[in-house]
């Protein structure tokens, strides 16, 4: 089992986790990733993502994918967890577990603030994040806009 950053040659392999993520979270028309994007978002010259993958046998089996926040209390930056996942039969075999423990190197190092992630309510995930001693948020409540509703509130910016 390995765990490393993202090269460009598993592209490819992470995006076709991403859709496997969408479909175990039972949205699977709902992500678009393309190779091209998530290749463009990486390696730019100024990248917007990050990301880890794990290997078992050479072969990439799960992901993390990250970017920075900044946290205005601390007044320092903190990773967000976009996704990560493991292959179904892979899991259990700590692979989870060494890229969170990647992540949270990657904040010791740093000198980041925090590590942050969300979670659907009925993931069974919970119960693991929660025996590493990581803290539900559950007093707050997450909103977002897309789609016509950004569109329209964008137009009320000029």
């Amino acid at each position: 089992m390995t765990i490393r950053r993202i090269r460009t040659d598993d592209v490819d392999a992470v995006v076709d986790l991403v859709h496997a993520l969408a479909e175990y979270e039972k949205a699977p028309d709902e992500c678009h990733l393309t190779s091209d994007q998530l290749h463009a978002a990486l390696f730019a010259d100024k990248p917007a993502l990050y990301g880890h993958v794990a290997e078992a046998d050479g072969e990439v089996v799960g992901f993390a994918l990250w970017f920075l926040n900044f946290s205005t209390w601390r007044g320092v930056h903190g990773i967000y967890l976009e996704d990560l996942f493991v292959r179904p039969e892979h899991r259990g075999s700590g692979l989870g577990k060494a890229l969170l423990a990647g992540l949270a190197a990657e904040c010791v190092e740093r000198g980041y603030a925090r590590l942050e992630w969300w979670v659907l309510n009925w993931n069974p995930a919970r119960a693991f994040y929660e025996s590493l001693e990581a803290v539900a948020m559950d007093e707050w409540t997450v909103y977002r806009l897309t789609d016509t509703p950004l569109r329209e509130l964008a137009e009320q910016a000029s």
